[in-house]
């Protein structure tokens, strides 16, 4: 064969080569045009909404717990909720967001798998689903959003025994409660097929995830440890109003992120999620201080705040799914139900719920979830839902927050019993007197 009839010949391999790759390339091409790409805008908001929940833990619920304890305590109730927020930081990102958000195989209705662990296959380009379709956000971004709620949510439990769990139990207990108890439940409520997820329970930012599951851990917490050293017999209280005012405001700023931000998007659907925090805290906070002011002839700081927060609480499952009058109702609610709760009934059963975890978060969250299931109802303002019915929408939030409870309340009862026999729960009778800022820290929030 001749020099040129082989460079024909050549050429037109070629050709053909190239004539039955176009195809392939063609449709790799149509394939990347199509593949969604982030919004700056959302994930701008979505950033941003990350850093208002950190905000919420610290420094809002830091400040917001140590001024309600007495002047010994201080020091160790911030030291508490900064190391948690350290300590799961960490273990969120080396097993905790694969456990929540990945599948789990066989057990996937209840808990995910390791696919994720250390974050692997995490990297810049990622991206993670929102709730509209071709919608993206960063991985990096949804992380960052889901790991400030894996840290607030331990955190709350801190509240309920305050003043006199040991900081070693404290720490080894949070590390097993993130890691049995929340990440499962994460799974169950916000994986696509978790099973309450699967069920058809509502909850757009954590009634159950996060204040029902956090508000019975530390209900189950302050029967364990019992009550504190002179508790009903001599006063204790709060050490700084300024400063539990300072939090709870700090709370109510953060909590935008918190409930807005879950909407994963920077749309009006965010925006609604925006205005139901506003009024349901508001009509909340409102609530509760004029039945203390019927009640006790003085509306007081502490109750106003403590009425904030149950709003806040309440109106989280709802958030993004009611109208602006359901969340004023629904603030109303729990305003009214959880004064009640942390007051009449806490005293008649005699529990020790230092800080009204329970009273606030638990009650506060049972009332928003199940509430949701009302206020959802296009009828009353709310978004709707498919196939909705008022009953059976109830139906499906009851069954969820019976889940929620039970897995939080037996779950926290096996894991505070291991602690116990590890290390042991609680201080000493010398060092609870003495304060646990000294005892377990060897310092003072106060140098006078």
């Amino acid at each position: 064969m001749t020099l040129s009839r082989r460079l024909q010949a050549g050429l037109g391999a070629l050709a053909l080569a190239l004539a039955m790759a176009e195809p392939a390339l063609a449709q790799a091409q149509a394939e990347a045009a199509a593949a969604p790409v982030p919004n700056k805008g959302d994930t701008s908001w979505m950033m941003l909404s990350t850093i208002l929940v950190l905000t919420m833990t610290i420094p809002g619920l830091a400040l917001f717990y140590g001024g309600l304890v007495r002047t010994k305590n201080m020091l160790s109730v911030l030291t508490q909720v900064f190391s948690i927020v350290c300590m799961v930081s960490l273990v969120w990102v080396i097993y905790g967001y694969s456990l929540a958000f990945t599948d789990g195989g066989a057990l996937t209705s209840f808990v995910g798998g390791f696919s994720k662990m250390f974050l692997s296959g995490v990297n810049a380009d990622s991206t993670a689903d929102t709730f509209t379709a071709g919608v993206v956000i960063p991985e990096f971004v949804f992380i960052c959003f889901q790991m400030t709620f894996a840290c607030i949510t331990p955190a709350l439990i801190v509240g309920s025994f305050a003043e006199r769990m040991k900081y070693p139990a404290l720490m080894l207990f949070i590390l097993l409660w993130v890691t049995f108890v929340y990440f499962p439940m994460a799974h169950m409520v916000w994986f696509s097929d978790g099973y309450l997820f699967s069920l058809g329970a509502l909850d757009f930012a954590g009634g159950t995830v996060v204040h029902i599951n956090a508000g019975i851990a530390g209900l189950v917490g302050c029967l364990v440890l019992g009550k504190r050293i002179g508790y009903g017999k001599e006063p204790m209280p709060p050490h700084s109003l300024t400063m539990t005012m300072i939090g709870g405001s700090l709370l109510w700023v953060g909590w935008f992120g918190f409930n807005a931000g879950s909407n994963l998007e920077a749309t009006g659907g965010a925006a609604l999620a925006m205005v139901n925090t506003f009024l349901a805290t508001a009509a909340a906070a409102l609530a509760w201080q004029f039945v203390e002011w019927a009640a006790k002839g003085k509306p007081s700081l502490l109750g106003t705040v403590s009425g904030a927060v149950a709003g806040l609480v309440a109106v989280t499952p709802a958030a993004g799914l009611i109208g602006p009058m359901g969340s004023i109702v629904l603030g109303i609610v729990a305003g009214v139900i959880c004064f009640y709760a942390s007051t009449t009934i806490k005293n008649a059963l005699g529990y020790d719920d230092s800080l009204d975890v329970f009273g606030i978060h638990g009650v506060g969250g049972i009332i928003g979830s199940i509430g949701t299931g009302i206020l959802v109802s296009p009828a009353l303002g709310g978004v709707g839902v498919d196939d909705y019915s008022m009953g059976g929408q109830v139906w499906v939030q009851t069954v969820a927050v019976i889940v929620a409870i039970a897995w939080s309340g037996i779950g926290s009862f096996i894991l505070y019993k291991i602690v116990d026999a590890i290390v042991g729960l609680r201080a000493t009778p010398e060092q609870e007197r003495e304060g646990l800022d000294v005892a377990d820290h060897g310092e003072r929030a106060y140098n006078y």
